[in-house]
């Protein structure tokens, strides 16, 4: 029965990784995933386990509980993700990232690529790197106007983006995962891993300012304001609230013990609330009378609802419970046993990590590390595991959601980006992997 379970979701996962060949939403075989594993599980009674807290030993469970208690732990992270895209969504509703090209002055392509770089790298510890990346392509497309340019820019803004989402505790799925699931705390996640992701992320750039693409100027006037779009008057507001918002939601946990949605949850709140106000917006977020079709479309709520990306979040939640199924089995320890007894040293099991996430999605990965290893909160395997999945999959375009995102804005080819691109983010993954290694080796 092992054997069948295993090729469930092998197939599962296969199929995910072709999205892009076999024209499926990765969300369907997700949810089919999860929803078989478990259903197998049932209806042959298969002996359920969950890991004991105090001894980090398996103990028997019922099926019910264990349900229950695994979806609790994945309804953690959907309920924070789904505040952070609408707290984004927010902020976007007033226009308030156009704020950011005002600042954008330079003409020289090696300014503009650090100035770039460094706001990715800034944002996506922030507003996660999926996020910043959407923003800056946007904004990169109306400083740059040649394709051909524009799409160097865009590989370094990827390899940027998924190095600053690696610190932070809500800078990448994968890394809030490892929060929520009480591997990582804020501050040790980014004493130890700030430098290395700097590196990462400096690395590349320097090396990238060599080349023939970021040598001299661009000969459009930058300083030129953006008038396609309206911006409105409180757009630099909402940028600012919105931001501050989510920097607040680890304080909010660090002071209260709560779990982060919590805090997430109030940010939202208080977001939205300054929202409503702003637009002078005559409906409430939970009112729902003959007038809601009439108003929904003025309330910067309603609006940001609506365009929250809900694919994501079901992907998440098949993925997820899919592995916890796998995990409630006692196979991923015995996974994690044989891979220990093959290769002892964890730190090339952690790297081979981040090379598995250039090709396949780093979401179950991460999940499946979780069930794998038993090694106490902020321990430093923790650490590097968030690095090496966050950081890795910028070695190729499809290998993060940046970099997806990305190739969708600009219709990045695969090979001109394995080409050009890959070999500085390996580079970077590389660098940052080291300086890792020799940090928590000898300093700290």
């Amino acid at each position: 029965m092992e054997i069948v379970l295993i090729t469930l979701f092998f197939l599962g996962y296969l199929a995910i990784t072709l999205e892009h060949t076999i024209k499926i939403d990765k969300l369907i075989p997700a949810l089919s995933m999860m929803a078989v594993l478990w259903a197998v599980v049932s209806i042959y009674h298969l002996p359920v386990f969950e890991v004991d807290i105090i001894s980090k030993q398996l103990i028997p469970s019922h099926i019910d509980d264990l349900l229950l208690h695994h979806l609790g732990k994945t309804a953690e992270i959907l309920v924070f993700l789904l505040g952070a895209m609408t707290i984004v969504e927010i902020i976007d509703y007033f226009n308030g990232f156009a704020t950011i090209k005002n600042y954008i002055k330079t003409k020289s392509k090696k300014g503009l690529l650090f100035i770039f770089s460094g706001l990715a790298f800034l944002l996506s510890a922030i507003i996660d790197n999926l996020t910043a990346t959407i923003v800056l392509i946007t904004i990169l497309q109306k400083v740059i106007i040649v394709r051909n340019t524009r799409i160097w820019f865009a590989g370094l803004i990827i390899i940027s983006a998924n190095a600053g989402g690696a610190w932070s505790p809500i800078g990448d799925v994968t890394t809030t995962m490892l929060w929520i699931g009480d591997k990582v705390t804020t501050g040790k996640l980014i004493l130890n891993l700030f430098i290395p992701s700097v590196i990462c992320m400096i690395v590349p750039v320097l090396v990238a300012t060599r080349l023939p693409a970021f040598r001299g100027n661009l000969s459009i006037d930058i300083g030129k304001k953006d008038t396609g779009h309206q911006v409105h008057k409180y757009g630099s507001t909402m940028l600012y609230l919105g931001l501050s918002a989510i920097i607040f939601v680890p304080i909010f946990k660090i002071l209260t013990h709560l779990p982060p949605y919590v805090g997430m949850m109030l940010s939202l709140s208080v977001v939205a609330a300054f929202a409503e106000i702003f637009s002078n917006s005559k409906i409430n977020i939970t009112s729902i009378d003959e007038d809601h079709e009439k108003y929904s479309s003025h309330s910067p709520v309603h609006s940001s609802l609506s365009k929250i990306e809900l694919p994501s979040i079901l992907f998440f939640l098949g993925i997820l419970m899919a592995v916890a199924a796998l995990e409630s089995l006692g196979m991923l320890f015995e996974f994690a046993e044989t891979i220990n007894n093959t290769i002892p040293n964890t730190d090339l099991v952690v790297i081979l990590l981040g090379f598995g996430s250039a090709i396949i999605d780093n979401v179950p990965l991460v999940a499946a590390s979780m069930g794998m290893f038993s090694q106490l909160i902020d321990d430093p395997l923790w650490h590097f595991i968030a690095f090496s999945a966050g950081t890795g999959g910028s070695m190729l375009i499809i290998g993060s959601a940046a970099g997806v995102v990305a190739m969708g804005m600009e219709k990045i080819d695969f090979f001109w980006y394995l080409k050009k691109i890959s070999w500085l983010a390996l580079v970077g993954f590389i660098s940052g992997s080291l300086t890792f290694i020799l940090m928590r080796d000898f300093i700290i």
